[in-house]
């Protein structure tokens, strides 16, 4: 090892102000945000986080914040840890 750890991350999607543009999926480096298949008030298939579950060990997520960057609608906060 070289003494260095690496960080994990994680993301909260506020699924109300999502619209659903998909630039978060597509600009995610780690691939682990997707559509969901139900609607949020306002009609529209939000993203979510698919490791929301995952144990922090087990997470690929860096905490990059480019999901974050690209969310026109400020949706996503970003958590390092």
């Amino acid at each position: 090892m070289n003494g260095r750890t690496s960080l994990k991350g994680y993301i909260e999607i506020d699924r109300e102000f999502c619209k659903g543009c998909k630039l978060c999926i597509e600009f995610c480096p780690k691939g682990i945000i997707s559509l969901s298949n139900n609607l949020n008030q306002k009609g529209y298939h939000p993203a979510y986080f698919t490791e929301e579950n995952t144990k922090k060990e087990k997470r690929q997520c860096t905490g990059c914040s480019i999901c974050a960057i690209v969310c026109p609608e400020v949706a996503i906060e970003v958590y390092r840890g």
